[in-house]
């Protein structure tokens, strides 16, 4: 990226790709452990990629007016940052329907960007009136100029993914060379990716598999409580339990999601303790300041490297695996799983050697 940018949408995306090298060594892996790390795009997460393209789609098709259009969206927050940020920036009013249980940080940032922000009970069932998803419809009937864009059945949702995320890890790992001490096989072999709408495990899968490599493998993680995963039997165990993890799983299947395993060629399931462990690994391991679901795509990574498919792949130099981290830790600080790693872990050998110093 260069020279100077119209506005902030200028800096959606081109995201870089990070090696995990010190998870790989504690794992013993012998292929190359990446990351693409979205939280460096401009409003903080994946999930502007989808805004900017969703709005510039609906502005090109006529159906948005400039100080006459509202658009209402029902997120779990990161989709609406996206949104809101967009709206600032094009002069459109702003509603976002948002789960009680999405962090307070969300909400700040929505408000901070002009949005309207209405919270709804987290234990609505998505088809309930009273869900994020029907009081957002029920706000388009009755406010002029009202429209839903819609993430969950939006076509530039899964298209965005085609069309820059994948390409853009496809292009960072066909460009790095491979050298005896880095060994590449020069192609995405594996992409780990958790899911919420879908669109992104969706629309990566078809720029792999279509016109990169069709031997890669997608690992979709889906959080116990969801019911995204496939064969269906992997959701009974803990099907309609509550989950802390923000961002990924549903109690029904958005239609952008493809879950034919010819796109999605396995599903890991994991659970708010791994992930938020996981999360502390990634910060003190690897510097990366990561949110929730990244945790869970690291924790599903670990238990997919432990399964025939992912033990192959580990054990093979130059095989490139790449994790999607979705967004960073910006919007989950209040969130009491973080407050703990972070204000009430046990004091270092340093932090003890401190208080010693201060006390002379």
């Amino acid at each position: 990226m260069s020279g100077i940018l119209d506005n902030a949408l200028g800096a959606v995306g081109n995201t870089p790709l990070i090696r995990l090298d010190k998870v790989a060594g504690e794992w013993g892996l012998k292929c190359n452990l990446l990351a693409k790390v979205e939280f460096l795009s401009v409003g903080g997460s994946i999930k502007d990629r989808i805004a900017k393209a969703m709005l510039e789609a609906a502005e090109e098709e006529g159906k948005l007016i400039p100080g006459e259009s509202v658009i209402i969206e029902p997120t779990s927050g990161n989709t609406g940052i996206g949104l809101a940020m967009a709206c600032a920036i094009k002069g459109y009013r702003c509603i976002i329907t948002l789960p009680n249980k999405m962090s307070l940080e969300k909400e700040a940032a929505l408000r901070a960007l002009g949005a309207e922000v209405v919270r709804t009970p987290t234990e609505a069932a998505w088809d309930s009136p009273e869900s994020h998803i029907g009081v957002a419809h029920k706000l388009q009937q009755r406010i002029p100029g009202g429209i839903i864009l819609d993430q969950y059945r939006n076509v530039n949702n899964p298209l965005i993914h085609e069309l820059t995320t994948g390409p853009e890890i496809i292009q960072a790992v066909v460009a790095t060379p491979s050298t005896p001490a880095r060994p590449s096989s020069k192609v995405v072999d594996v992409v780990v990716c958790g899911a919420g709408t879908g669109g992104t495990i969706t629309g990566v899968s078809r720029a792999m598999k279509k016109a990169h490599n069709k031997e890669c493998i997608m690992v979709g993680v889906d959080p116990k409580g969801s019911i995204l995963a496939v064969p269906e039997s992997l959701n009974t165990a803990d099907e309609g339990a509550q989950y802390g993890v923000e961002g990924i799983g549903y109690d029904f299947v958005p239609q952008v999601l493809s879950r034919d395993t010819a796109d999605v060629d396995s599903w890991i399931k994991t659970g708010d303790e791994e992930s938020f462990a996981a999360v502390g690994t990634l910060m003190k391991s690897e510097g990366l300041l990561v949110g929730g679901s990244s945790g869970s795509a690291l924790s599903g990574a670990q238990k997919w490297f432990k399964t025939e498919a992912g033990q192959k792949i580990a054990e093979t130099e130059g095989k490139n695996v790449v994790l999607i981290f979705a967004d960073g830790i910006r919007n989950y600080m209040s969130k009491p799983w973080f407050l703990e790693m972070a204000m009430e872990a046990k004091p270092s050998e340093l932090a003890d050697t401190i208080a010693s110093i201060l006390k002379e």
